[in-house]
């Protein structure tokens, strides 16, 4: 199967898939929150496919790994995906039995942020090819200590932080978001194991570790 032919797939399933579980457990497509989601993360996300499709097939590729080789990182991904899970299931039930109400404005605002969140994880991605969903280290992989990489070790993480916290926002619930706010622990997690591997695998890191501080956010960690 083709490598356009597999992410046209993916980016269709991804998109009956968030459908169902947003309005199923709503249980009604009256839901506005959900709608706005949708749009903010699919329309971005079939864009940057296409061009990479385009532009950069074999970034595409490494995004669209998913299977971790290291144990310790499946332990920390089951924990990640059981809260994302409820992240994006709870909402559905909430509009549903009305647990809580999020203002209309606020959950704008945390679209925005949403589609923000995703422009700088383009902006990561453009700056390091080899920036894949997985935790690997290619033959010929170069380190990146430019750009965002001069920030932090781990933009990809600091880009993608936002938005899992704004997803339930966005979507109306107040509740999801206490499961949402257990993923940067699992981040954490991730990157503590993923350094150990890259300390091991790749060329120079160590010493980038020395040079670039913090990991996750400027000036705290």
């Amino acid at each position: 199967m083709s490598l356009g032919l597999r992410a046209t797939i993916r980016a269709v399933f991804g998109v009956v898939f968030y459908g169902a579980v947003f309005f199923g457990t709503a249980g009604t497509f009256d839901y506005w929150q959900g709608w706005a989601l949708m749009a903010t993360l699919f329309i971005p996300a079939v864009a940057t496919m296409l061009y990479l499709a385009w532009a950069d097939p074999e970034l595409l590729e490494r995004r669209m790994r998913s299977r971790e080789e290291r144990t310790r990182q499946k332990g920390i991904m089951l924990v990640f995906v059981a809260c994302w899970v409820l992240v994006v299931v709870l909402p559905g039930l909430d509009q549903r039995f009305g647990w809580s109400t999020v203002p209309a404005w606020l959950s704008i605002l945390a679209d925005v942020i949403v589609l923000a969140s995703y422009a700088f994880i383009v902006r990561v991605m453009l700056e390091n090819r080899y920036a894949s969903r997985t935790i690997s280290v290619e033959e010929g992989q170069e380190l990146v200590t430019t750009g965002t990489y001069a920030l932090v070790r781990h933009p990809m993480y600091m880009a993608i932080l936002p938005l899992f916290v704004a997803v339930p926002v966005a979507l109306g619930s107040w509740v999801a978001l206490i499961p949402a706010l257990v993923i940067p622990l699992s981040l954490v997690m991730r990157i503590l194991d993923e350094e150990e591997a890259l300390k091991e695998d790749l060329a120079g890191y160590a010493e980038y570790m020395g040079k670039t501080r913090f990991r996750l956010i400027p000036g705290i960690w």
